[in-house]
């Protein structure tokens, strides 16, 4: 079998020829004595007639056979706009069954009633259609356009290691046990993060890689436990210049699959981010910035903002204008619910229409608090105010959702625009109350700011560092960070982890000796291939762009996995499996 022509490639100046195509059929249609089929292949779909002499040669082919066909192209009387190749057909002359399809468990078509779960469980069916498919050509698009920008700018990939050592810091790893090492473990990389640094130290300059990682954790739409990500590393680097590269990265990524070339990449401070968005992955896509009232309530008799600003806490105040008509009573107890499972008590609310005031605090505070929030706020009649006063952290990030939430119900984002921004000096240390003690927020290898170098070890909650994400529409999509290059640095930050000498040398051992033969400043970033293919095509849905992705739960539907295994294989590695 040799086809000589895909079903996405006649056009109108193929007009007689005499062509071969293969692919499925798609649909068929009885017109007695003669036949259409719409044969379909990756690169489109391609009329077939037969007629009233060749139609017996397909009285038998279902939908999904897999036939090839030989035929002359000729032009159709009317043509179908919706087809690249609409404007042609091919008469054919003869027809060969390749292979035959039982009746699909789904309807193989752009529109399909199938759940998702019929869709995971058949997807080399589910990826003949074309929103799948398309994602997927898109995520081939992207990394192809990846790959150029990096060799043209001297970037080498470099293949890094999948069997690798478990580490202590992020996620769960997912461990492989090791035959010849009886009770030993390889993990799965998280991220190939001391491989691409021990390149950096090998001399290597500029890498990347287009590197699996694993992780072992709950997830979400716009998670999966096994992704890829577009690795980058630099030496003799710093910020500004791993900004350029991934910023000249993005503009040729956009350019090429979305026809943009006008992009912008903002800077904010992770407390300012915080500040005003109560995230620090913000959505810039709509502005609804929230605003600090604290003061305007500092002799204030109502209970509440009183009882938070004595224990040291703060007022937050959202505004959403032309909202008053739209947000009724019932949707702010729907918020109170919502703000508790980011441990905010409640949400206050003011509406103020036809130079009035109503709402939840209107009899609760005093007309001059509400003309000064009215002054400071610059409200307008139609508008409502939400309010949370509790402990900064909690004010900010419970308000931060809500903005979120009321952006996407309120319609105020554009899902036509993408909006950059870089996040810079996050938190060098966040403290775990599960471990009691203060860890890394990014990793222990991201080097501190200049000025915050003397408050590792006694300031920890001040003290920041030179990591830095990329956010896109809401989502983090890199995080990186400038790499602790000096052994003497690198071991101040184990201190200030409080790490042991022998946690150090067990977890760290190897890539901590490298350090002492010469490394140089070097910075990178991590890049979610699947999160930017899932923004530039459209879907919230994580699991759209994976060519065979797991459910919720981590478990692939379609292969069984993970399964048992034999008593046999267990004993070959020394394993038990622990009763409950």
């Amino acid at each position: 079998m040799n086809r000589d022509h895909t079903c996405g490639q006649l056009r109108k100046a193929d007009e007689g020829k005499h062509v071969r195509l293969a692919g499925w059929v798609a649909k068929r249609r009885n017109l007695g004595s003669i036949v259409f089929i719409d044969l379909r292949d990756r690169y489109g779909i391609t009329q077939i007639t037969f007629d009233e002499n060749h139609s017996e040669l397909v009285k038998d082919v279902r939908n999904e056979y897999v036939i090839e066909v030989e035929g002359t192209v000729a032009l159709k009387a009317t043509p179908n706009p919706k087809l690249a190749t609409g404007e042609v057909e091919v008469i054919a002359s003869s027809c060969k069954v390749l292979s035959t399809a039982k009746t699909t468990p789904m309807i193989i078509a752009d529109e399909t009633d199938a759940l998702e779960d019929v869709r995971l469980k058949y997807r080399y069916l589910d990826i003949r259609r074309n929103p799948i498919k398309e994602k997927l050509l898109l995520r081939d698009k992207v990394t192809t356009i990846v790959r150029d920008v990096l060799h043209k700018d001297d970037f080498v990939e470099v293949e890094t290691p999948i069997l690798s050592k478990s580490t202590p810091e992020g996620a769960r790893d997912y461990l492989v046990p090791s035959r010849l090492y009886k009770g030993r473990f390889y993990a799965l990389p998280q991220s190939p993060q001391q491989y691409k640094q021990l390149l950096m130290i090998g001399g290597m300059d500029r890498y990347f890689q287009i590197a699996r990682c694993f992780r072992d954790e709950d997830l979400r739409a716009d998670r999966q436990p096994e992704f890829t990500q577009i690795d980058i590393e630099m030496s003799f680097a710093d910020e500004e210049d791993i900004f350029a590269e991934v910023e000249k990265v993005m503009r040729a990524i956009f350019k090429e699959t979305k026809g943009i070339e006008d992009l912008s990449f903002p800077r904010i401070k992770y407390v300012d981010a915080m500040d005003k968005y109560g995230s620090d992955k913000p959505d810039l896509r709509f502005g609804n910035e929230m605003v600090n009232v604290t003061d305007l309530f500092k002799d204030t008799s109502f209970v509440v903002f009183a009882n938070a600003i004595k224990d040291g806490g703060i007022i937050k105040a959202l505004v959403f204008h032309n909202a008053c008509d739209k947000l009724s009573r019932k949707k702010f107890d729907e918020f109170n619910e919502f703000v508790k499972v980011y441990k905010a008590k409640a949400v206050a609310y003011l509406k103020y229409d036809k130079d009035a005031f109503s709402g939840s605090i209107n009899n609760a505070i005093s007309e001059d608090e509400k003309n000064a929030l009215k002054d400071y706020l610059k409200l307008e009649n139609g508008d409502v105010v939400l309010m949370i006063a509790d402990k900064k952290e909690v004010a900010q990030v419970a308000l931060g959702a809500l903005r979120k939430k009321l952006g996407e119900e309120l319609g105020l984002i554009d899902h036509d625009k993408y909006c950059f921004e870089w996040i810079t000096e996050f938190p060098m240390y966040e403290y775990s109350q599960e471990e009691d003690r203060w860890v890394s927020a990014h990793h222990p290898f991201t080097a501190p700011r200049d000025e915050d170098v003397d408050k590792l070890m006694d300031d920890k909650a001040n003290c920041y560092s030179r990591a830095y994400d990329l956010v896109l529409n809401g989502y983090e999509l890199l995080s990186g960070s400038v790499r602790i290059h000096d052994s003497n640095m690198q071991a101040k930050v184990f201190e200030a982890l409080e790490l042991s000498q022998e946690q150090i040398k067990n977890k760290f051992g190897f890539f901590i000796e490298a350090f002492d033969y010469g490394a140089p400043p070097h910075c990178g970033v991590g890049i979610g291939l699947e999160r930017l293919v899932m923004i530039l095509s459209g879907t919230d849905n994580i699991k759209d762009v994976v060519a065979f992705p797991k459910t919720a739960s981590a478990y692939c539907l379609m292969s069984d996995a993970p399964n048992y295994v034999d008593q046999d294989q267990l004993d070959f590695l020394s394993l038990e499996i622990k009763k409950d």
